[in-house]
């Protein structure tokens, strides 16, 4: 039975387990958003929120105990790389940084990059200063993984998309209502006309 006990399995022993909710959150906090299942996204977002929380109090004790739950690691590296886009080099979330703030040795090998606590702490907790909960939302996308065909879904950090409709799926429904009301007002045109 499993009483009192919280949190999904996702059929993977408890360290497997945690590694993956803890490299969802970082790629999370590092892009904005990322693309995976729903029942990892479903297991990643609680995992989040907490974090988020935490971060939203600032302090030593929130920096140890964000240490505790991240691997802090070097984040946005990417952007120094020559085989990333220009056009993948900016993020709607936050600023990144300038490719002359990443340093490698050379050997090729990651010396100097922000870290992941501190992006957490400086720019995530104050992003959501006024906001007591609800930090991300997940978004059905409608298409398929090409391996297994799983849904796929987008999870992001609320705030900062464009526009209302942040789906990527097609909805009918606004069609759908315009046709019905361009067939009520043909039906009472032909009443007023008889």
């Amino acid at each position: 039975m499993r009483h009192r006990i919280s949190g999904k399995q996702l059929c993977l022993k408890s360290a497997h387990r945690r590694s993956m909710l803890r490299n969802l959150a970082a790629g999370l906090f590092e892009h904005g958003q990322i693309e995976t299942t729903p029942a990892k996204a479903k297991a990643v977002q609680r995992y989040v929120e907490k974090l988020i929380t935490l971060a939203r109090k600032q302090g030593l004790t929130a920096r140890r105990r964000l240490s505790a739950k991240l691997n802090d690691r070097s984040v946005f590296a990417w952007v120094a790389y020559d085989s990333v886009k220009e056009a993948k080099k900016t993020s709607p979330y936050w600023t990144l940084p300038a490719a002359s703030e990443i340093e490698f040795n050379r050997y090729g090998e990651l010396r100097k990059a922000p870290r992941l606590v501190q992006h957490v702490l400086t720019k995530v907790g104050p992003m959501f200063a006024d906001r007591p909960g609800g930090y991300t939302r997940i978004v059905k996308l409608g298409k398929h993984r090409l391996g297994d065909a799983t849904d796929l879904v987008l999870l992001q950090l609320v705030g900062k998309e464009d526009g209302p409709q942040v789906s990527g799926r097609k909805s009918n429904r606004r069609a759908t209502a315009d046709k019905r009301t361009a067939f009520a007002a043909k039906a009472r045109k032909g009443e007023a006309a008889s």
